[in-house]
């Protein structure tokens, strides 16, 4: 594989700040054939889980026959355009955010949400939006990487705690450690208190499952943490998920997105959809951990994972 390039990156964000790509009306992107480039360019959003999936992508593709090179883009307002332009060809997403912000970007930053707790739904939604922009959307898999709460496992024991709405039940007060976007989200302390009658006393500004957030609901500041199903670092703050039981979460199902001109090909969708079969967000969780707290490269995490699965042959055969 190739390496990232930070002079790319540099080049990216320059190109893509003076165009966003051609226009709807120019794109040809419903008419024109699906492309099959054999040179493949993988965008990674620049944080683990992101460059765990790119890599997977890019083993996969090369696997396949493509040669591929990752390139790290943490602005979805810079890497988006350039995937709809063809300077990137695959980019791992999230089904419900990525809709909302293809939305968003279509019809103004009031537009409502068109991601929804039904896969189905959102799915539907969000290829509606991006077929007219030359993207296709891949078939989920089982992955999921939604908004999570965690409570101490201490706190859970003591008051029977396995889901939200246990905690609802339990009528505690609860100081919720969370980014301070969170008092206005319908998918966090709104809804918390609305759907599942949680008494939320204050947010606890330390962000979205950091370990400042963390470390505040271990040592028992706050009682409960905003954090995400794919956390691989719980178990080392003596850390639970609650189950979202009535599904306040959208689905933010992992789903691969590329351009149709240059990678709509059955080859590609083959290639990638063979991770669908396979990788659970339990999975995920693993890797990240093994990233983030055991200090491995994500190319090596992501070969052994491909390699357990049968997915790629081992390494030295």
């Amino acid at each position: 594989m190739r390496p990232r390039h930070a002079l790319a990156v540099a080049s990216l964000a320059v190109l893509t700040a003076c165009a966003t790509g051609p226009s709807l009306e120019n794109q040809g992107a419903v008419t024109e054939s699906p492309g099959d480039s054999k040179h493949l360019t993988i965008g990674s959003a620049g944080f683990t889980e992101s460059d765990l999936l790119a890599q997977m992508y890019a083993l996969l593709l090369q696997n396949a026959g493509y040669s591929t090179e990752i390139l790290s883009v943490t602005n979805r307002e810079i890497y988006e355009p350039a995937l709809e332009s063809g300077q990137i060809d695959v980019v791992p997403e999230y089904a419900a955010t990525f809709a909302d912000w293809l939305n968003a970007k279509a019809n103004g930053p009031k537009a409502g949400t068109v991601g929804s707790p039904d896969l189905a739904v959102t799915m539907t939604a969000l290829r509606g939006l991006a077929t007219p922009r030359g993207l296709t959307v891949l078939d989920a898999g089982k992955a999921v990487d939604q908004n999570a709460f965690a409570v101490s496992a201490a706190f859970a024991k003591k008051y029977g705690l396995k889901t939200l709405s246990d905690l609802g039940r339990s009528r505690r007060p609860v100081r919720l450690a969370a980014g301070d976007e969170c008092v206005q989200r319908p998918y966090c302390e709104p809804g918390l208190k609305k759907t599942y009658g949680i008494d939320i006393t204050a947010v606890d500004p330390k962000g979205v499952g950091t370990t400042q957030a963390k470390q505040a609901v271990q040592s028992g500041q706050d009682q409960m943490v905003l954090t995400t199903t794919t956390d691989g670092t719980l178990d080392e703050f003596g850390l639970v998920l609650l189950a979202d039981d009535k599904h306040l979460q959208n689905a933010d199902y992992i789903v691969p997105v590329v351009n149709r001109s240059r990678a709509g090909s059955a080859g590609v969708t083959k290639a990638l959809g063979k991770l669908n079969s396979v990788l659970t967000t339990a999975d995920l969780a693993a890797m990240n951990e093994q990233v983030d707290s055991w200090r491995r490269l994500p190319e090596d995490v992501a070969r052994d994972y491909l390699e357990s699965k049968g997915l790629l042959p081992r390494s030295g055969t």
